[in-house]
């Protein structure tokens, strides 16, 4: 590379609890690692669901409401998720417990940790 070259600027727009943005950016990583690509990563905020209560609501509940998805296909999607983010190396926790919960917080502390040169550790 030579010196004018400027590294790649890479945007991605993801909320913390995306799994498929995990996934997509876990596939980034490998790409840019196989290429050797020199680049420069900034995160950028996006609440899947900005109205969630604080509290948040049982996963599955929210994907029947939200897309309409049965308690099967919900089970069917999460244990497929766990499947790839395992061959990424990222371990999916699902439970038919978890949650969707409001992640306003979490994205202020990212945007908190940019100040610290900390945000990509943090998200």
């Amino acid at each position: 590379m030579s010196p004018s070259t400027k590294p790649l600027r890479i945007d991605i727009v993801s909320d913390v609890v995306c799994p498929w943005c995990i996934v997509g950016y876990r596939q980034l990583e490998q790409a840019l690692q196989a290429t050797g690509t020199d680049y420069e990563l900034f995160w950028h905020p996006f609440e899947l669901n900005p109205a969630m209560p604080a509290d948040g609501q049982n996963l599955a509940e929210h994907l029947a409401e939200k897309y309409g998805s049965t308690a099967e296909q919900s089970r069917d999607n999460r244990a497929r998720l766990a499947a790839v983010g395992a061959e990424l190396g990222f371990a999916f926790n699902f439970t038919d417990d978890s949650r969707m919960v409001n992640t306003f917080d979490a994205h202020q502390l990212i945007h908190w940790a940019e100040t610290q040169e900390k945000a990509h550790e943090v998200k």
